[in-house]
């Protein structure tokens, strides 16, 4: 289902599915949902969305979201880049 799904939503959105990965994206999700916050995870989704589309997100970025979001509990100022 989610296949058909993720097909049916790139042809409509014009985006060739083999530059999605899914699984990368739905663990991102996953880390922000458990880690920071339930509804964050589709509001981070949509907002790295809008960084690619815009071409303002780097190379890295989902992974680096990631991450933040896996340590979001021991996370500080200075980790978060707050300084």
């Amino acid at each position: 289902m989610l296949e058909e799904w993720t097909a049916l939503v790139c042809r409509e959105l014009g985006i060739d599915p083999a530059t999605v990965d899914r699984d990368e994206l739905l663990d991102l999700t996953r880390e922000v949902a458990h880690g920071v916050t339930r509804p964050a995870a589709p509001l981070t989704a949509y907002l790295l969305g809008l960084a690619q589309g815009a071409g303002t997100a780097p190379p890295g970025t989902v992974e680096r979201l990631t991450t933040l979001a896996r340590d979001w509990e021991q996370a500080t100022p200075e980790t978060l880049g707050d300084k």
